[in-house]
C-alpha cells in the first residue's frame, strides 16, 4: 500500500508540474525600458542632438544607425551646398520636427505601457501626450527593438496614425531620397 501511494504521491506530482512558456526576464524588460529612456532623453526634445554628437552603436542597431548616418550626411551635405550656393539664404534640408516620435511637435510626457520580448527581438508600446495646445494630444508609437552581442538597440520606431509616416526608417529613406 506504501508503494502505491509512493507512486500515486510521483504520478500527481509530475501531472500538476506544466511547462511554461519562458517570459522575458525581469533584467530584458528592464534594459530594454532604460534603453528606450535613453532614446528620448537623448532625442527626444530636439533634433539638434542628431547634428551634434555621433550616433551611438549602443543605442541604435546597425541597421538603424546606418540609415540615420545616411540622413544626417545627406542633411549636412545639403547644409553646405545651400551655403556654397548662389542663394545662401535659401532654407536646406533639415530634420524638422520630432524626429523619433509621430507628432511632428513632439512630446511633454511619455510613458512606456508595455514591453513584449520574443526571442531576440522586442516590441515597447508607448503611450505620447502633447499637452502645449487644446485639446491635448495623445498617441502611441511602437518602439521595434534588437538584441545583439552589445545588448539590447533600438532598430526601428512604428509610427500612430496621427503621423505623416509609417516608421521612422521609412521616413529617414524618404528624406535621404528627397536632397537628391
Amino acid at each position: 500500500m506504501k508503494k502505491l501511494f509512493l507512486f500515486l504521491g510521483i504520478v500527481l506530482l509530475f501531472s500538476s508540474c506544466k511547462k511554461n512558456e519562458p517570459k522575458p526576464s525581469l533584467s530584458s524588460e528592464a534594459a530594454i525600458r532604460e534603453k528606450i529612456n535613453e532614446l528620448y532623453k537623448q532625442y527626444g526634445k530636439s533634433n539638434e542632438a542628431v547634428y551634434n554628437q555621433p550616433i551611438p552603436d549602443s543605442l541604435f542597431s546597425q541597421d538603424l544607425k546606418k540609415v540615420l548616418d545616411e540622413a544626417i550626411n545627406a542633411s549636412k551635405a545639403d547644409i553646405e551646398k545651400v551655403k556654397k550656393s548662389d542663394h545662401p539664404d535659401e532654407k536646406p534640408l533639415i530634420f524638422e520636427g520630432a524626429l523619433f516620435s509621430s507628432l511632428y511637435e513632439g512630446f511633454t510626457s511619455y510613458t512606456i505601457k508595455s514591453v513584449k520580448v520574443q526571442d531576440n527581438t522586442a516590441e515597447a508600446l508607448v503611450t505620447f501626450e502633447y499637452n502645449m495646445a487644446e485639446p491635448k494630444v495623445t498617441w502611441m508609437d511602437t518602439v521595434h527593438l534588437t538584441n545583439t552581442e552589445k545588448g539590447w538597440s533600438v532598430d526601428n520606431v512604428t509610427f500612430d496614425k496621427i503621423g505623416n509616416s509609417k516608421d521612422l526608417k521609412s521616413r529617414l529613406t524618404e528624406f535621404v531620397q528627397n536632397t537628391k
